[in-house]
């Protein structure tokens, strides 16, 4: 009869432990670090907060142009807003100069 003796050793309970510990901290890691992870997510919202901020600021300007162009239609056309259209878009006067009207001479 045959017999065999092997030496009892403890290696073979540490694989399945140390298999499962690799897999969790790959998958782990990238649910931290991964694309669509945790501190994606983190970063995502900083950049909404930062493109928000952005489109209220154009937003902002488009009204004040709207209302300068309103300014400017039939019926509402005020005097002063048409010079100072006017006036910058011949570039006949700088913002800080002050204009002094005087008659036209014939």
């Amino acid at each position: 009869m045959w017999t065999r003796q092997h030496k009892q050793r403890n290696t073979g309970r540490l694989i399945v432990p140390a298999v499962s510990a690799l897999f969790l901290t790959y998958f782990g890691f990238h649910a931290y670090h991964g694309e669509f992870g945790i501190y994606s997510k983190y970063l995502y919202e900083a950049q909404a907060v930062e493109l928000q901020a952005s489109l209220d600021a154009v937003t902002a300007q488009r009204v004040e142009l709207e209302r300068r162009v309103q300014l400017l239609h039939d019926g509402t056309l005020e005097k002063d807003m048409l010079d100072e259209q006017a006036r910058r878009a011949l570039n006949l006067s700088q913002a800080d100069e002050i204009v002094i009207m005087r008659s036209s001479l014939r």
